[in-house]
């Protein structure tokens, strides 16, 4: 099984947060090397960082990439199709970091875990994260 975090679940996951459900949990514990973490997380993260809705220390990239080794996620970047993908993606969410996230689980064919309800409208495969 072939994963892509959405951003909260990322976070959800390294802080061992009780809002992440138990199923995805067995299931990013078995699959852990097939997990991949998107730059546009890394993206999210930064930006939420930095106008202070998320805490996260200084030396973020440090951070990031330990959290991805100690995961054994891969690191999957943004690539210019992802990026265009997006172009085609109707309207059903207006988190531009979603839908990339959504861009990218489409096009290499990821399993894209959330807990957001608005991602089952896209053509995309999905795995609740939530209780």
């Amino acid at each position: 099984m072939k994963l892509l975090l959405n951003t909260q679940v990322f976070l959800w996951w390294i802080d061992d947060d009780r809002r992440l459900g138990a199923n995805a949990q067995a299931v990013l514990k078995n699959a852990k090397s097939n997990v991949a973490f998107s730059v546009a997380s890394a993206w999210e993260i930064a930006i939420k960082a930095r106008l202070g809705h998320l805490r996260t220390p200084p030396d973020l990239t440090s951070f990031l990439a330990d959290q991805i080794a100690r995961n054994g996620f891969r690191i999957l970047p943004v690539e210019l199709a992802h990026a265009t993908r997006v172009r085609h993606l109707d309207d059903h969410h207006r988190d531009p970091f979603d839908r990339l996230l959504v861009a990218q689980a489409n096009i290499e064919d990821l399993i894209l875990v959330t807990s957001d309800p608005l991602i089952r409208c896209y053509p995309v495969t999905t795995l609740p994260a939530g209780r």
